[in-house]
C-alpha cells in the first residue's frame, strides 16, 4: 500500500518508540512470516490481552507492512491518541449498522491498495477462562467474501504473561517470550457464489476461527476445548470488559 508521507512519518515515529520498548518488555519468536501475501490481505489474530495489537503490529511493521487496525471509535476521541490513529489511517469502528458498514468500506479500500488490515474476529478480549479463541463475529468473513480478499490467520502466545487480561501492571521480570505464528491463508472457496446471509457468514467465520485455534494449539502444545466458548450461552456481554457478578478484577489479574 502506498502510504502518505504523513502516515509514513508517523509510523516511523511510533516504531522508534514502540519497538525498543517491546524488545525490552519481552523476547520474541516469529514463524511463518513468509506466508504473508504480497498484495492486500486481512490478518486475523487471536485476542487475549490489551497489548495484542502491539505484538501483531510489531511483526507486520518489521515485514514492511504498515498495520491498519479496526479500532474502537472512542479511541479516536482521546487527545493525542486520536491524532495518531487518524494519521496512520486506522479504521474507527462504530456499533451502529451504518457505522459498521462505513468501517468495512474503509477497510476494503486499504486492502484494495495493497494494505494489511487487522481484524480481531472475536471483537474483544476472549471470555474463555483458559484464553482460547471464543466465538467470532462475521465482519472479517464478510469483508473477505465480498472482496475476494485472503484471510491470514495469526496466533500468538506469551504477551498475556507480560500484561494479563484486564491487568493494570506489567510483569517484565523474569523476562517473558512472545511467540507468534502466521498460517496459510484460510481456504474459503467453499463459500464462493453462496449468498452472504447469516448462515454463510457464520460458517465462514467458524472456518477462520478454527484456523486461528489450530495455530494457537500448536504454540501452546495443548488441545483446545471441544466446543468454542460462546459469550451468549454464558450470559456474557459481547463487548467490553467482563467481570463476574460481585467481583472486581485485581491489578495484574484476569477477570473471567
Amino acid at each position: 500500500m502506498k502510504e502518505s508521507a504523513k502516515s509514513k512519518a508517523t509510523f516511523i515515529f511510533i516504531a522508534g518508540v514502540a519497538r525498543p520498548l517491546l524488545n525490552l518488555m519481552m523476547a520474541k519468536t516469529w514463524e511463518g512470516t513468509e506466508k504473508l501475501p504480497a498484495s492486500g490481505f486481512i490478518a486475523a489474530p487471536n485476542h487475549c490481552t490489551e497489548i495484542d495489537p502491539l505484538v501483531v503490529g510489531h511483526m507486520l511493521y518489521n515485514q514492511k507492512r504498515a498495520p491498519h487496525f479496526l479500532a474502537k471509535s472512542g479511541l479516536f476521541k482521546v487527545p493525542g491518541l486520536g491524532w495518531l490513529l487518524r494519521a496512520t489511517k486506522q479504521v474507527p469502528v462504530e456499533r451502529s449498522t451504518a457505522g459498521a458498514n462505513r468501517s468495512l468500506q474503509v477497510a476494503q479500500e486499504i486492502v484494495a491498495e495493497g494494505g494489511a488490515i487487522i481484524i480481531y474476529p472475536e471483537g474483544t478480549l476472549t471470555r474463555d477462562p483458559d484464553l482460547w479463541p471464543m466465538k467470532g463475529h462475521t465482519g472479517a468473513a464478510r469483508l473477505a467474501l465480498e472482496g475476494g480478499i485472503p484471510v491470514v490467520p495469526i496466533a500468538h502466545w506469551g504477551a498475556h504473561e507480560v500484561f494479563p487480561r484486564y491487568g493494570k501492571t506489567l510483569h517484565i521480570f523474569p523476562r517473558k517470550r512472545s511467540r507468534l505464528v502466521v498460517g496459510d491463508p484460510v481456504d474459503l472457496s467453499a463459500f464462493t457464489g453462496r449468498p452472504l446471509d447469516k448462515a454463510t457468514l457464520s460458517e465462514a467465520t467458524d472456518v477462520i476461527m478454527d484456523a486461528i485455534t489450530d495455530l494457537l494449539a500448536g504454540l501452546r502444545g495443548e488441545q483446545p476445548p471441544a466446543e468454542r466458548w460462546d459469550p451468549a450461552k454464558q450470559q456474557q456481554a459481547k463487548h467490553g470488559r467482563f467481570v463476574e457478578r460481585g467481583q472486581k478484577p485485581e491489578a495484574g489479574t484476569d477477570a473471567r
